[in-house]
């Protein structure tokens, strides 16, 4: 028990909210070089593992903050330490949290595409989140996502990148034998783009492109979701009045080069690609379909997770923390040149970068600023699952009855990655909602994750 708890749980003066940053706090009674040493526990994991354990455990023996506040101001720190751990087993606890036990399984084989929607589980690697948890990991650069898909089922790869909607699929037999497979973190938000050829820069009106042929990396994919909806919502049918092609990612300039197609709804780095090479330009990024969309995921099959929980566990660690420090724009330039390399992303590091800082060329002569074209918050929300699901019956690809949150609950280890992130005192471990059905918009639409069905009645172009 120590009062340098990086979350102040005795301090009057604090919230326990656990901002890395430290200013949700008081730092009148707190000298700078205090205040420097409270951060750098934030930077050691298993420091900061324990002292979100001694936090939540004063946030619950005073579970209303004004209690607490009131308490220390009568009886002071000194008092107030001595008085909580005669009555809360502090160090037991903390030791239950430190006991991660031994590993299952240390020599694993993770699957990826080299896309930038990977990017938390590729910088993973040369940056040394996999073995900072004992883990050695083999990362396993793969063609296309019918053969992640075939690999994982196959028991080649121990988990994997995969697009946000393929475990669903998997668990459901859609395209294949049926296997559960599960979501642990989503892997990106945003990051996606429509890129058209350069012939149709005054083309711009998506009701004038009839009889045009787009690329999509995969069936079941957020691409596809996405493009269907943006044509959908201005009056095109995606199966009658355009061509989509199932290509893969890296396959997708070549056919915008030789004319094969007139563009995409693809994966970073390609769009930045388009533009690098003079081909094409970003006619619409995904974030203005839906801002803060899921697109790809980070999963493993069940059979894996109850045979290497600890392993699991380990994972799980390695990936959340990647993504947190992917998500701090000071390091995205250095994680750019880290994952561009020819045994990950294999992409001049300029490509990469503009497509990860959001400060790029468009194609149209402009350098755009949008610091949330790409993001890696990893929460799992439940929601987002359901809204899959919603495509997946509005298309025909799912047919009869769903019960969508028995399933999106089932694939979505939600619970598990709250867990997982309290663990390594990350904030968005309590992030709201906790039910997991968080509402968003798509194209301006609202959607209501507690009413799918009613949802999907409201989309007028639909199989279903």
């Amino acid at each position: 028990m120590s009062d340098k708890n990086f979350f102040r749980p005795y301090s009057e003066h604090s919230d326990l909210s656990g901002c890395t940053c430290g200013g949700h706090g008081s730092q009148a009674e707190h000298d700078r070089a205090a205040e420097e040493a409270r951060l750098a526990r934030a930077r050691d994991s298993e420091t900061l593992s324990r002292d979100f354990v001694e936090a939540a455990a004063v946030r619950a023996l005073f579970p209303h903050d004004a209690t607490r506040r009131r308490f220390l101001k009568a009886v002071g720190m000194g008092t107030a330490m001595a008085a909580i751990a005669s009555v809360l087993p502090l160090d037991s606890l903390k030791a239950m949290a430190e006991d991660k036990g031994p590993l299952e399984k240390k020599n694993l084989k993770i699957g990826f595409i080299p896309i930038n929607c990977a990017t938390p589980l590729i910088m993973a690697d040369p940056m040394g989140f996999y073995k900072e948890q004992g883990l050695a990991v083999s990362l396993q650069k793969t063609a296309g996502w019918a053969l992640v898909r075939d690999h994982m089922l196959n028991g080649e790869l121990d988990a994997s990148h995969f697009l946000a909607p393929m475990p669903l699929a998997i668990s459901l037999g859609l395209g294949s034998s049926a296997q559960p497979m599960r979501v642990a973190t989503i892997q990106n938000v945003n990051g996606q783009a429509i890129t058209l050829a350069l012939k149709h820069k005054d083309n711009r009106d998506p009701r004038n492109w009839k009889g045009f042929k787009f690329a999509i990396p995969f069936e079941f994919s957020m691409h596809n979701f996405l493009l269907r909806y943006y044509l959908a919502e201005h009056g095109l049918d995606p199966d009658r009045d355009v061509q989509l092609r199932v290509t893969p990612p890296a396959e997708m300039i070549a056919n915008l080069r030789a004319g094969n197609i007139d563009g995409f709804l693809g994966p970073d780095p390609f769009n930045q690609r388009a533009v690098y090479d003079g081909i094409g330009f970003i006619h619409i990024l995904s974030k203005d379909i839906w801002n803060g969309h899921p697109c790809c995921s980070f999963g493993a099959s069940q059979a894996f997770i109850e045979q290497n929980p600890n392993t699991f566990a380990a994972l799980y660690r390695a990936i959340l923390n990647a993504a947190a420090a992917a998500s701090d724009p000071a390091n995205l330039p250095t994680i750019a040149k880290a994952i561009s390399t020819p045994n990950y992303l294999n992409q001049p590091e300029i490509v990469v970068r503009q497509a990860l800082t959001g400060r790029f060329a468009d194609g149209l002569g402009q350098v755009r600023n949008e610091p949330d074209r790409a993001g890696f918050a990893p929460m799992p929300w439940y929601s987002m699952a359901t809204w899959m699901l919603t495509q997946m019956k509005r298309w025909g690809y799912l047919k009869g009855e769903m019960d969508y949150k028995a399933l999106a609950e089932q694939v979505f280890l939600m619970t598990d990655a709250r867990k997982q992130m309290a663990a390594l005192g990350m904030s968005q471990a309590s992030a709201e909602p906790l039910s997991g059905y968080k509402g968003f918009s798509v194209m301006g639409r609202p959607f209501d994750p507690d009413a799918p069905a009613a949802y999907l009645d409201g989309l007028a172009i639909k199989r279903s």
